[in-house]
């Protein structure tokens, strides 16, 4: 079995999900890359990459995936259970070196496994979602 690999089940796959990250989860802004970190309470974490395409032809964005894929494979055991995030790089990651990328993701996901430390029923919202408070 592979020690640090990236398996269907540690990955957003349909869009309904991506959309409830999206929508309910909360943003957190990087120099190069936009994340949408959304607690789910489940025993794994999953993680979604989304590259727009005005940051350049599908080689460029396929190597943005790449580095984000591989910079996630080395960290996932960082974020702890009960994530969905999604990551969204700017134009800024073109002149990013992958030692950069790695180590950004890294502290992503370390802040993740803290905030869940802190606040362990963080999905719990007193029977409320955001989009029916005032």
């Amino acid at each position: 079995m592979k020690q640090h690999g990236f398996p269907k089940s540690a990955r957003l796959l349909r869009r309904t999900d991506y959309r409830r990250v999206y929508s309910e989860g909360r943003r957190r802004n990087l120099d190069w890359l936009v994340a949408f970190l959304l607690p789910t309470g489940r025993a794994g974490s999953r993680v979604g990459l989304t590259v727009p395409a005005a940051l350049g032809g599908a080689v460029v964005r396929n190597r943005i995936k790449r580095w984000l894929r591989e910079a996630v494979r080395r960290n996932r055991s960082a974020i702890g259970p009960g994530w969905d995030i999604i990551l969204q790089p700017r134009a800024a990651v073109l002149t990013q070196e992958f030692g950069t990328i790695h180590e950004a993701v890294r502290k992503l996901f370390e802040g993740c496994a803290q905030s869940a430390q802190r606040a362990p029923n963080a999905n719990d919202r007193g029977g409320q979602n955001r989009k029916t408070q005032a």
